[in-house]
């Protein structure tokens, strides 16, 4: 079982930046395939980016490839979500999930955060 829990989301500007952190309990964090989603109002839950156990392999959802950056610390237990040059469409609730699989495209995510809001003004 693991347990995650998100922080850093907020108000920001269009152009402005933000980095969400995702911290977990427990000591097998660097077991799992880490990845952030979002949620928009009224809509699908969208896969942002994925970061495999060690932290040396990442694939990122076109609409986000070049602006937003994930890494993570195992050391700290912990996954960051850099984003840069946000826009208005990026306002959604933010969400971290932990997965398990053998490869990046064969994640399950199986433990999920309780989501922080971010909101980009124009």
């Amino acid at each position: 079982q693991v347990q995650l829990v998100e922080s850093g989301g907020g108000l920001v500007q269009a152009g402005g930046s933000l980095r969400l952190s995702c911290t977990a309990s427990g000591r097998t964090f660097d077991s799992y395939g880490m990845g952030w989603f979002r949620q928009a109002d009224g809509m699908e839950r969208e896969l942002l980016a994925v970061i495999n156990r060690s932290g040396y392999s990442t694939a990122y959802a076109d609409s986000v490839k070049g602006r937003f950056t994930i890494s993570r610390d195992n050391a700290k237990n912990t996954v960051y979500l850099q984003m840069n040059s946000l826009k208005p469409e990026d306002t959604a609730v933010y969400y971290c999930a932990a997965a398990v699989g053998v490869s990046m495209p064969q994640y399950e995510y199986k433990f999920w955060g309780q989501g922080t809001q971010v909101t980009v003004s124009s």
